[in-house]
């Protein structure tokens, strides 16, 4: 394609090789007269030599933009999964009864191998983390965690707003396998889902051999939450 860089120097080439013949004819024409066509000539066509000079800077500096557009976290969905059965929605809940979205987010120049896993409580994004189940508890509970400290409980829904608890179950290496558990015991997966369709894995993740993690806001974190390839 043909820029307007291309057509702005055919332009001054043009004007140049007009002049000469203008100079060429000076033997033939008066000095009023050759004075007279330069200023008309000036006058038509140096208007036009501005504005293709003026639109050529601006497509130079289109072209040095930094780039927009590409800073926006991606939000995964966090569904609760298993064959024979409906896909349920993942929530946190309050002691109210008020359920909050809870998503994966993947920083939007990161991988997505492991993704953070965060509950929007109105305009806070709290962590969600796995504590220590209390002394007759058999799971490990997952809980999202308030700047006050308070935590809210992650459960899976159904469409009938029946929900299940969402817990670790089993420990592997570093690995603890995360499940929304019915009263008889039976486990929904728990997955992260992207817009485009892939898929990973919601597991526990203990980073230390110290049996507490981390504290967050006063509470004793047992591992992190991530969504893992």
């Amino acid at each position: 394609m043909l820029t307007s860089d291309f057509y702005h120097r055919l332009f001054l080439i043009w004007s140049v090789n007009l002049s000469l013949k203008f100079f060429k004819m000076k033997t033939k024409i008066s000095t009023s007269t050759l004075s007279k066509i330069t200023i008309l000539f000036f006058l038509l066509f140096f208007p036009i030599a501005m504005v293709y000079s003026q639109i050529n800077t601006e497509n130079r500096s289109e072209l040095i933009k930094p780039e927009t557009n590409i800073t926006e976290d991606l939000v995964w969905h966090i569904k609760a999964f298993r064959p024979d059965a409906q896909i349920l929605k993942v929530k946190a809940i309050d002691k109210k009864g008020n359920m909050y979205d809870v998503k994966a987010i993947q920083p939007s120049e990161g991988s997505s191998d492991v993704l953070s896993i965060k509950a929007f409580v109105h305009d806070k994004i709290l962590p969600i983390k796995i504590i220590l189940p209390n002394t007759n508890g058999k799971y490990f509970p997952l809980v999202a965690i308030t700047e006050k400290g308070k935590t809210l409980k992650i459960i899976a829904v159904n469409e009938e707003g029946e929900y299940l608890e969402v817990k670790g179950h089993t420990k592997s290496g570093n690995i603890i396998y995360i499940s929304a558990i019915t009263s008889d015991n039976m486990g929904y997966n728990i997955i992260a889902i992207s817009p485009f369709g892939e898929v990973n894995s919601v597991k526990g993740m203990k980073m230390l051999d110290a049996t507490e993690e981390a504290i967050i806001n006063g509470v004793s974190v047992y591992a992190h939450v991530k969504a893992i390839k």
